[in-house]
């Protein structure tokens, strides 16, 4: 069995070797060696699927003293996931001239600390892991060196370092009520705490960093700007959307389940993530630039999934998982392929790009795949883990609101595929080998995760779904209506609404966005203390 610490150390050292022993092999030695690492991302879930959770202490100090990783089913799904997708980018970029020895030093960087935040059990290396990672995430946005990617690279360092200082404070006052910061022993000690009130503070101070995060409303202002600026490589934009936003997701289920024998917060965030996903497709609606729809976007997503891990069902709980991992796979797909309209149209305006599906066929099969994945449609991906997140909901109400987001997901796809219509007279274009491998092995499992998707829910996470074929069919109708008013809003009443522009034009500057944060939390802790 390979040593869990592998998956966050292994891409460091080699990251540092080959930054200091510079050769002309050195990106086919790390091809390789991600390749391998890879094939023990699947080794270890094999492990813990069938003989149980790993735990490591390192320097073999006690549990709760010591620095402890820990991977259950869950983790090692999205350690999994995490080396999958690194390892497609890498090969997606293989031939790209940037990609030298800063650039492949800090992307492999990037990897390991991602692993650590999905293994760690502790707050305090949550919380370095995070800050390492964010100061690495926020060069590689500024990585080509132009004016707006340098001040959205330096917004989004800034903005995140606000909000772990929140995590680290909370942190204190959890380490000075239970005298350790490993979320497992927090856990079993929450049964003998007399006054919940004094875990008010703490659990706020720490959620509203996870919540910005998790880009949740109103805290998701810096997530368009990172994860859609100009110069940013398609790449990052994708592992950013895909991967990278979920640590905050996935350290929001952690918390969640460790405060869980006090704090029942499920109806706070229910409402917070069916605003989160109205308001990123309305976002997404008013923007004109495609990377920018796609950023607005993955905010919507997110709010979905909070939506869903809050219905309190654990069918709505596993489709969320399961949609997080179809995010994974279609949103980066979709940046991907954007990615190359961008750069064989010279613009990332949708107005002005018409025409693609006669210029890059391969490139819009794979992109309406994904689409098709992103919105739902039957027999692929998306429609499963929303199909698992709809069969949760315990009220008509609630079912109103699933079919609402994903009309909004709708509506905001049909715009974004009005630039593969039309005629345009450049020449035709097909990628290169090693981006066609990885384009097609993603949207195929955008496919394969719908029509597999009970077979993969089970296999992931030993969770048995069954679903009622008249049922499936009855949301199949549903996504047919939905394409319909869709396409009829888009073409009669689309352009008729002025509210757009507005919204387009809203930009928040860093000293509101740190408003923004003061009065999530503030809000928080007077429902918390109105509460309890």
């Amino acid at each position: 069995m390979i040593p869990i610490d592998t998956f966050i150390f292994f891409p460091i050292i080699i990251a540092s070797v080959t930054y200091l022993v510079r050769t002309r092999y050195n990106k086919f030695i790390l091809l390789i060696l991600q390749f391998i690492l890879f094939i023990g991302s699947i080794i270890q879930f094999i492990y813990v699927k069938y003989h149980g959770t790993i735990t490591l202490t390192l320097g073999d100090y006690p549990r709760g003293i010591g620095i402890t990783l820990s991977v259950d089913l869950m983790t090692a799904v999205f350690v999994m996931l995490a080396v999958f997708l690194f390892t497609c980018m890498f090969l997606y970029n293989f031939k790209k001239n940037y990609m030298n020895h800063l650039f492949l030093f800090l992307f492999l960087i990037l990897q390991g600390l991602i692993n650590g935040i999905f293994m760690s059990t502790d707050l305090f290396d949550l919380y370095i892991l995070i800050e390492v990672s964010t100061i690495v995430v926020s060069i590689l946005i500024m990585f080509k060196k132009d004016s707006r990617s340098i001040y959205d690279g330096m917004l989004y360092l800034l903005i995140n370092m606000v909000a772990m200082a929140f995590f680290l404070i909370g942190t204190g006052y959890i380490y000075k009520i239970f005298g350790s910061v490993d979320m497992d022993v927090i856990f079993g000690l929450m049964g003998k705490v007399e006054d919940p009130r004094t875990l008010i503070l703490p659990y706020c101070l720490i959620i509203t960093a996870v919540s910005l995060k998790s880009a949740v409303m109103p805290l998701f202002s810096w997530l368009p700007r990172a994860h859609g600026t100009y110069s940013s490589p398609s790449i990052i934009s994708a592992i950013l959307s895909s991967l990278y936003v979920k640590c905050g997701v996935y350290l929001y289920i952690r918390i969640q389940h460790t405060f869980s024998p006090i704090f029942d917060t499920s109806t706070i965030f229910l409402v917070m993530g069916f605003l989160t996903a109205v308001v990123g497709f309305l976002f997404a609606l008013s923007q004109t630039d495609i990377k920018l729809i796609l950023s607005y976007h993955t905010i919507s997503q997110i709010g979905l999934i909070i939506f869903g891990l809050n219905l309190n069902n654990t069918y709505s709980y596993w489709g969320s998982i399961y949609h997080i991992i179809n995010h994974a796979i279609f949103k980066s797909v979709l940046f991907l392929t954007a990615g190359i309209i961008i750069e064989n149209y010279e613009t990332r305006d949708i107005r002005q790009i018409r025409g693609v599906f006669r210029r890059m066929p391969f490139v819009s099969i794979f992109t309406f795949m994904a689409i098709l994945g992103i919105t739902g449609a039957p027999f692929f991906n998306g429609s499963i883990s929303k199909y698992l997140i709809q069969k949760g909901s315990y009220v008509s109400l609630l079912d109103y609101a699933l079919i609402f987001i994903n009309l909004g997901t709708i509506l905001s796809f049909v715009k974004y595929m009005s630039m593969f219509r039309g005629h345009n007279p450049g020449n035709s274009h097909r990628p290169p080998i090693n981006q066609r491998i990885v384009i097609m092995t993603l949207g195929t499992f955008c496919l394969l995760g719908g029509i597999l998707g009970k077979q993969f829910i089970s296999l992931l996470f030993n969770i048995n779904i069954h679903i009622p074929f008249e049922k499936y069919l009855i949301k199949s109708l549903l996504y047919i209506g939905s394409i319909v008013i869709g396409l009829v809003f888009y073409i009669f009443l689309y352009h008729r609404i002025k509210f757009f522009k507005p919204i387009r034009e809203v930009n928040l500057s860093f000293n509101q966005i740190c408003l923004s944060i003061t009065l999530f939390f503030t809000g928080l802790l007077s429902l918390m203390l109105f509460m309890y």
